[in-house]
C-alpha cells in the first residue's frame, strides 16, 4: 500500500504467544475492548490473525511469529473494531499533507512520505487479518489469500524501514493516522470489504505509486522510485485477487459468503462495485491523477470499469 491522495480526509507450529494480547485485554483504552472470552484457541491461524491486530508491540507488528498450520473448526464472526497500538506510534486524527515534488528534495520530507507508506501497509496486513476473522463462512481459498497478501503487506514494511533507515529515521518518528481503520471495518460482506480494501484503496495505489515513482526519479532518488515500483507491481496480484473475489461474492445465487442478492446481475460491473462502497466512501478516494490504465488492467479491471472510474463525480448537491 503506498499514498492516496484523497484517501486520507509453516508446517511445524511455533510456540504460544499470549503475552501480548493478554496484557492488551488488561489495559483500558489502548485498542479494542474485547472479551478474552472471544479469543480463538491458542495454535490456530486465526489466533495468530487475532494476535496480530490486537498486539501493541511494535516489533511484533513488524515480525510477527510463523503462521501455524490448523485452523479453528468452524469459528464464529469476530469482528475487531480497532487495532492494538504501540506507544511508540503518534496516532493522530489528521494525515500530514503530502510533499510536493519539490519538496521530496529535502530528505526529512522523503521521510515523512515513505514513514506514511509504511504505516499504510501496517494497517494493510492488519485489515487482511480482520477480514479472515470477521468473514469465516468464505471459501478457505480466500481467508488464505488474504493471509498471503498480509505477509505481502508485511515485507513491504521491512522494505520500508530499512530505506526510511537509510534518511535515518524509524517508524514512530512521525505521526500517524488510521484512516484505513476508520473506514474498512464498516464493509459489512466479503464483498464490500473486498470492494473497498481490495479494489478500492489497493487499486487506489497503482496510481500513486506510479506516481511517486517518477517523483522519486525526477529528483534522482533511483533507490527511492525502485521502491515505489517494485511496490507498484506487487499490489497488481492483491488487486487482482480482489477483482477476482469481488466478482465471486456478487454473483447471482453466489454460495461464497457475498451476502449480496441478485440484483447485481443486471448492473454493470463499476455500479456494481461502487454501490458496495460503504458510506461515506466513494470513487472519488479510490483513484489517483493520473489513472495507471495499464497496470490497472493488468489487476483485472476491465476498460469500461477504468473509464466509468475516470469519469466519476459528485453528484450535485440536492441531486
Amino acid at each position: 500500500m503506498s499514498e492516496r491522495s484523497a484517501g486520507e480526509p509453516s508446517a511445524s507450529e511455533p510456540p504460544a504467544r499470549e503475552g501480548p494480547v493478554r496484557e492488551l485485554l488488561a489495559s483500558e483504552g489502548s485498542a479494542c475492548d474485547v472479551p478474552a472470552s472471544e479469543a480463538p484457541p491458542v495454535g490456530t491461524v486465526e489466533r495468530w490473525a487475532w494476535d496480530y491486530v490486537l498486539t501493541t508491540d511494535l516489533e511484533y507488528k513488524q515480525r510477527p511469529p510463523a503462521l501455524p498450520g490448523t485452523w479453528e473448526e468452524s469459528p464464529p464472526p469476530r469482528r475487531l473494531t480497532r487495532p492494538g497500538r504501540p506507544a511508540a506510534l503518534q496516532i493522530t486524527a489528521r494525515a500530514p499533507k503530502s510533499p510536493g515534488p519539490e519538496a521530496l528534495r529535502t530528505p526529512a520530507r522523503r521521510a515523512q512520505l515513505i514513514h506514511t507508506f509504511l504505516h499504510h501497509e501496517l494497517q494493510a496486513a492488519e485489515l487482511m487479518c480482520w477480514a479472515l476473522l470477521a468473514f469465516p463462512d468464505t471459501p478457505r481459498a480466500f481467508r488464505r489469500g488474504l493471509l498471503h497478501i498480509a505477509g505481502d503487506e508485511l515485507r513491504h514494511m521491512t522494505m520500508y524501514a530499512d530505506y526510511l533507515a537509510t534518511l535515518g529515521y524509524g517508524f514512530g518518528d512521525f505521526p500517524v493516522r488510521d484512516w484505513f481503520w476508520q473506514r474498512v471495518p464498516s464493509a459489512t460482506t466479503p464483498a464490500a470489504f473486498t470492494a473497498t480494501l481490495g479494489m478500492g484503496l489497493e487499486g487506489g495505489n497503482l496510481d500513486h505509486a506510479a506516481r511517486f515513482a517518477e517523483r522519486f526519479r525526477a529528483i534522482g532518488d533511483e533507490v527511492g522510485a525502485a521502491l515505489q515500483a517494485k511496490v507498484c507491481a506487487e499490489e497488481i496480484p492483491h488487486v487482482h485477487f480482489a477483482v477476482h473475489w469481488f466478482q465471486r461474492f456478487t454473483q447471482v445465487g453466489s454460495d461464497a459468503g457475498s451476502g449480496v442478492g441478485g440484483a447485481d446481475e443486471a448492473l454493470d460491473d463499476f455500479t456494481t462495485w461502487s454501490r458496495h462502497l460503504p458510506y461515506p466512501l466513494t470513487p472519488l478516494v479510490m483513484r489517483g491523477a493520473p489513472l495507471n490504465r495499464a497496470d490497472r488492467a493488468r489487476a483485472g479491471f476491465s476498460e469500461a470499469f477504468i473509464d466509468a472510474l475516470a469519469a466519476w463525480s459528485p453528484p450535485a448537491p440536492g441531486s
